[in-house]
């Protein structure tokens, strides 16, 4: 255990996020509140500036996500506590209590800020990997169903935000299916119709389960990498359903 700066909270280390308009808003967010807090965090005897090969750091993810949270939850006017607790299990699971309890107070200094949506959806494309960028997704589509009342406007900002970081149609209804539920659900999520063949099926199934597999993840660490495992496991379920539905093996 070591003593460090809230601002080294994110675990790994912030790379590219403290830069351009995410760091712009992380900065003021940490100035404002807990420029000169100290807090105890888990550093595994790793260095805080370490770097990963074609992924970003956890950090980076972490920021993205609390940023990207805080628009979401803004977009219908008003702030809901289901929703904060909702960001607060989710960060429990994947940091551990005490970060969490840390990034949801830097949230409520991020809820207040304007955020540069396009801007930010940009930085976080130029250096995320399509795969973490879907799971983001995955992940603000929780969020706005965290009330049980989904917002129209969240909904939209959802849309507008996958489309920023340059996720397609087809991946974004697929996430979008997994949480909002119809007939055609199943198919949604594996990114065909109805009228999809059964190998057409197999085929479409096989594709997804390699696109969402939570080994996609895995240089984010193993606690991203098991939430990542729900949307696995939902493609699985989909296909599933439709075997049976359909009467093949």
């Amino acid at each position: 255990m070591a003593k460090l700066k809230f601002g080294k909270w994110l675990g790994g280390g912030l790379g590219w996020a403290f830069g351009g308009p995410l760091g712009g808003i992380l900065g003021f967010a940490l100035g404002s509140a807990f420029d000169a807090a100290s807090v105890t965090v888990q550093t595994n005897g790793k260095s805080s500036n370490s770097s990963r090969v074609g992924s970003s750091h956890v950090g980076d993810f972490a920021a993205s996500l609390l940023v990207l949270s805080a628009a979401v939850m803004k977009s219908d006017g008003k702030t809901l506590k289901s929703e904060l607790d909702y960001v607060k299990r989710f960060l429990s699971q994947q940091f551990g209590e005490d970060h969490a309890q840390q990034q949801i107070l830097l949230l409520k200094e991020i809820l207040k800020q304007e955020i540069p949506l396009h801007d930010v959806c940009i930085q976080i494309k130029q250096y995320m990997p399509h795969s973490e960028r879907l799971q983001i997704i995955h992940y603000l589509f929780g969020i706005s169903k965290a009330d049980g009342h989904v917002h129209e406007l969240e909904l939209q900002t959802i849309q507008t935000i996958a489309n920023y970081l340059g996720v397609s149609s087809a991946d974004f209804n697929s996430l979008k299916a997994m949480y909002f539920r119809d007939t055609n659900s199943d198919y949604l999520i594996l990114e065909i119709t109805p009228s999809a063949t059964d190998d057409e099926v197999k085929k479409a199934y096989r594709k997804m389960a390699v696109k969402f597999h939570p080994d996609k993840v895995a240089a984010l660490g193993e606690e991203v990498q098991k939430a990542a495992n729900d949307k696995f496991q939902k493609v699985q379920s989909a296909y599933e359903n439709i075997k049976k539905q359909r009467g093949f093996a």
